[in-house]
């Protein structure tokens, strides 16, 4: 079934409106998981991602029931149409909130800039897509900075670090299934959001029961502290808006510039983190790696959301960029 938003050549303004809807989602996610599991010290990210999940079921299931979005009923067919993104769905979840409660603000949003790497290497296989040397140079800027500022973090965590790449990983690849499936005459954005949630809700469960940690979450000191109980469910709604904002921007962008959005917002994320955050400790050889990181993301988000709002030239098929081609 089309949905009704769907268009060959999207507009500059909804190219645009995407992006700053996925960046001002994805920035406040951040600074409400790092409340949740750090200062609260809330013991489950998985539950909080199951809590998530069942967010976006409930909304895209009542918003289709009264009509205001459209998605294809379920039959046989479509988890062979999904997959692997439930797969990728639940691994960039629990692996993004795993993150979030081991490393600092800054070196959190410095490590995550290795999704852009991550993300051209994939489009270049999975898609087939190039890049321009200017692109490629700002990606190595920017891969540069995070080594120099990740090997001086005071606060080393190998397992933090270990999630953050998997995390890196996942959504890279999440990105770019993300918009080979999200095809109108198929799932479209709302049926790939809504089954995925689904597929991965119950086997998310399962594993939080076995491992004990549904029962640390149910047993948790601040159950009946209401500010707590607030944020909470802001965060549930938060990660239905940060997935439908990411498949919002995938769908009339690529992967690639949701990749950068998310660069320029963690821009934000890490000064706005040296300032509040309280878990930085400052080193010159890493403030200095992360604004060489900071600097390469902006000149990447700059030559590549520029290529985006060319006018489209009469040329060869092979020149014609992504995005126009979805």
């Amino acid at each position: 079934m089309e949905e009704p938003n769907a268009a060959p050549l999207p507009s500059r303004l909804a190219r645009l409106l995407s992006a700053l809807f996925y960046g001002t989602c994805s920035f406040l996610i951040v600074l409400v998981n790092k409340a949740l599991l750090t200062t609260y010290g809330f013991p489950s990210p998985i539950v909080l991602g199951i809590g998530q999940m069942a967010t976006t079921i409930m909304i895209l299931y009542v918003f289709k029931l009264n009509k205001i979005i459209h998605f294809p009923d379920f039959d046989k067919k479509i988890p062979g149409k999904l997959f692997p993104l439930p797969l990728l769905y639940v691994g960039n979840h629990i692996s993004g909130l795993s993150s979030t409660s081991k490393l600092s603000l800054p070196m959190f949003t410095v490590l995550r800039k290795f999704t852009i790497p991550f993300t051209l290497l994939l489009e270049a296989i999975i898609l087939g897509t190039q890049y321009s040397l200017n692109i490629i140079l700002s990606v190595l800027a920017i891969v540069l900075g995070a080594f120099i500022a990740a090997g001086s973090d005071l606060t080393f965590n190998l397992e933090g670090y270990i999630f953050v790449f998997l995390n890196d990983i996942f959504t890279a690849a999440n990105g770019v299934y993300t918009k080979q499936k999200m095809d109108p005459k198929e799932l479209g954005k709302y049926g790939v959001l809504f089954y995925n949630a689904c597929f991965m809700l119950i086997p998310t469960v399962i594993i939080s029961v076995s491992t004990g940690d549904f029962q640390q979450a149910t047993e948790f000191r601040h159950w009946k502290n209401v500010l707590f109980i607030i944020q909470f469910l802001l965060s549930c709604l938060l990660g239905f808006l940060l997935m439908y904002s990411t498949a919002l921007c995938s769908y009339y962008n690529s992967a690639l510039t949701t990749a950068v959005v998310g660069a320029i917002k963690n821009v934000s994320v890490a000064y706005i983190g040296m300032l509040v955050g309280g878990d930085y400790i400052f080193s010159l050889l890493n403030f200095i790696g992360l604004n060489i990181c900071m600097a390469g993301g902006l000149r990447y988000s700059f030559l590549t959301l520029s290529s985006q709002l060319k006018p489209k030239q009469p040329v060869d098929e092979e020149s014609i960029p992504l995005d126009l081609k979805s």
